[in-house]
């Protein structure tokens, strides 16, 4: 038996809270455009506007990781934007056919987002690269003239790389501090919620326990991605840790919508009794360590007031974990966290002895401070884990071949119409194409409004552009700017300064009549997410539930670990601890997994209906052994 979902409106183009970090790629992308842009303009050379601005855009990634990943990444961006334009540059000094294009293009196209899907390289995705490679396809070009436009690419992306990662040489730990900011301001959430809950159910509990445990796995995982080459990295890190602990610490009690629907189970009594929250957190305000001398000792603890009622010791935590996410964002030094005698105990625990940290006359030698900890091992990770989600059955195959047929049928159906410019139908049906049939309806109705809107921007903005091309370039720096100041709201908003933009790398390229150029843009538009959209929804993703299903077995695997090593009871030495931390890690990444793998098969608009009940025992019974494992490791554990 299926149903047939409704596709929503209203919460299509609903406006939501900006990106707390969007000013960075916005700065970041308009600085990399200006200096190149501002170049070729006193050479005289604006045609060659479009092979800058493709490597220039590759400031607009990566902002969200650690600067050495980010130098990684960044890289790899721009070498991909540089092939991606040699490719169609090549083509369209080769190939003369208008369709042939169309479905070289489409087939790039479908590459960059089974590529961008697989390394999960977040926002923007695969449109920048598609949309600079697709239009790349259709200008005019002799062969002679790749090598010349291509080393402009590569330029602008060197540069591009150079102006991301200059903000390392004054915060160097910027991007760590927001994602562990984060965690803490989640954190402080679900303790908020809970707290006006007061052993009632209400909805918002589930979700602010399930957005707690995503935004600590995430920053784990970004933590993992900081090197710790000097002893300074490795405290700095280390520090980041234990206040990443502290949030960790709300998910250490199960909590009352949890406890309310769980069905009673024999569970070991050495973990069965969860301590009151109250006991588990110190009533203590963070100071700031000195600037001078060693790291202080994180071990003492404060002795909860017995007054205090749980809802208002959660308030008060999540006060806490509030300020020390402000102060974090601030760039203030680490605040020093004062940990419970629980916490303190576990860090003795997990302490272990450092060969050579002996000082000279001393009869033993000291304990090593505690270290950061890894990713468990057994999992493939850079270039074999992103081959491993492209294996033969992966699911990002079929949606690349959505893209590749979606495209072409798109671009096809534009030169049907007699539109000039078909790889702006491309463009557009490779950007609606989400996880699943909703998500794209939603993408389609955002991108056309915006582009609507982006056109009557662009017709209020050419008496500036007859200003000159200083006035062009300074509006096209403009309407980058504004994109991802909008963006991050609702992608209808952002594209109401990209459609501008786009035009007007059109005009530096080759002029067209504005009444053409604005003609063309609109039927593309339609033609683009109409076709699209029609090939989302007739091939509809059926094997969505399929997905659900795996997921559940890897969280009743990683539940199975959890729950063993629990009944297991406590063992003194880091190992104990180390196989706890790896075992929370796998149990947090397997619920964050099966939550999409829900969300993502609730969107698709006919679906055979989905396990509920199963979905729902499996999430309890995970937060439960994932709030078990939370307070038995009170402590980051030791790398191997």
């Amino acid at each position: 038996m299926v149903r047939a979902r409704p596709l929503p409106v209203r919460s299509a183009v609903r406006l939501r809270r900006p990106v707390d970090i969007w000013h960075k790629p916005a700065l970041s992308a308009v600085a990399a455009l200006a200096i190149p842009d501002l170049t070729l303009w006193a050479l005289g050379r604006l045609d060659l506007l479009l092979y800058t601005s493709a490597g220039a855009m590759c400031a607009l990634y990566a902002h969200g990781l650690p600067y050495a990943a980010r130098a990684r990444t960044l890289a790899w961006v721009v070498l991909g934007m540089v092939a991606s334009l040699g490719i169609a540059l090549t083509a369209a000094s080769l190939i003369t056919s208008t369709a042939l294009l169309v479905v070289c293009a489409s087939l790039v196209a479908a590459v960059h987002k089974v590529v961008c899907e697989a390394t999960r390289i977040g926002p923007p995705g695969n449109i920048i690269l598609t949309f600079i490679a697709a239009s790349a396809f259709f200008v005019p070009q002799h062969l002679g003239q790749v090598p010349l436009h291509i080393a402009l690419t590569l330029g602008a992306g060197v540069l591009a790389w150079l102006v991301c990662m200059a903000p390392a040489l004054i915060r160097p730990q910027g991007p760590e501090r927001i994602v562990v900011a984060r965690a803490l301001e989640a954190a402080a959430g679900l303790l908020r919620t809970e707290a006006e809950a007061d052993g009632g159910q209400p909805a918002g509990v589930p979700h602010a326990r399930h957005a707690t445990a995503a935004a600590v796995n995430a920053a784990w995982h970004t933590l993992f991605l900081v090197p710790v080459r000097t002893p300074a990295r490795a405290a700095a890190r280390a520090g980041l840790e234990r206040l990443l602990v502290r949030a960790e610490s709300a998910l250490g009690d199960t909590g009352p919508a949890i406890e309310a629907s769980a069905e009673a189970e024999p569970r070991d009594a050495r973990f069965a009794k969860a301590e009151p929250r109250h006991t588990q957190f110190a009533e203590a305000e963070p100071r700031h360590p000195r600037s001078a001398g060693p790291e202080p000792r994180h071990t003492r603890s404060a002795e909860p007031d017995p007054s205090d009622t749980r809802p208002a010791a959660s308030k008060a935590e999540a006060d806490r974990l509030g300020g020390w996410a402000r102060e974090l964002r601030s760039g203030r030094p680490l605040p020093e966290v004062v940990l419970s005698a629980a916490q303190a105990e576990k860090l003795a625990g997990v302490a272990a002895e450092e060969p050579g940290s002996r000082r000279p006359g001393s009869p033993r030698p000291g304990p090593r401070r505690q270290g950061p900890r890894r990713p468990a091992p057994g999992h493939p990770r850079g270039v074999r884990a992103v081959l491993a989600r492209l294996a033969p059955g992966s699911p990002l195959l079929p949606i690349g071949a959505r893209v590749a047929a979606g495209c072409v049928l798109a671009g096809w159906a534009s030169m049907a119409v007699g539109v000039g410019h078909p790889y702006w139908a491309v463009v557009t049906a490779a950007s609606i194409y989400q996880a699943n049939t909703t998500l794209s309806w939603q993408r389609a109705l955002q991108r056309t409004l915006g582009n609507l809107l982006g056109l009557l921007l662009y017709t209020a903005l050419l008496p500036l552009m007859h200003l000159g091309p200083l006035a062009m370039i300074a509006l096209a720096l403009a309407c980058q700017l504004g994109a991802e100041a909008g963006i991050t709201r609702n992608y209808w908003l952002g594209s109401v300064c990209v459609t501008p933009m786009a035009l007007l790398l059109t005009e530096f390229g080759s002029p067209v009549p504005a009444t053409t150029l604005i003609a063309d843009r609109w039927i593309d538009t339609v033609v683009g997410a109409a076709v699209g959209l029609a090939c989302c929804v007739l091939v509809t993703n059926r094997r969505a539930a399929d997905r659900i299903e795996v997921a559940l077995g890897r969280v009743a695997a990683a539940e199975a670990v959890a729950f063993g090593l629990l009944a297991a009871g406590p063992t003194p030495g880091a190992d104990e601890a180390r196989d706890i931390g790896w075992a929370r890690d796998r149990l947090a990444g397997c619920l964050v997994e099966l939550r999409e793998a829900v969300e993502v098969a609730a969107g698709e608009w006919w679906q055979r209906p989905l396990p509920e009940e199963r979905i729902a025992h499996a999430e309890q019974r995970g937060h439960r052994a994932l709030a078990g494992l939370v307070r038995r490791l009170s402590a980051p554990a030791l790398a191997a």
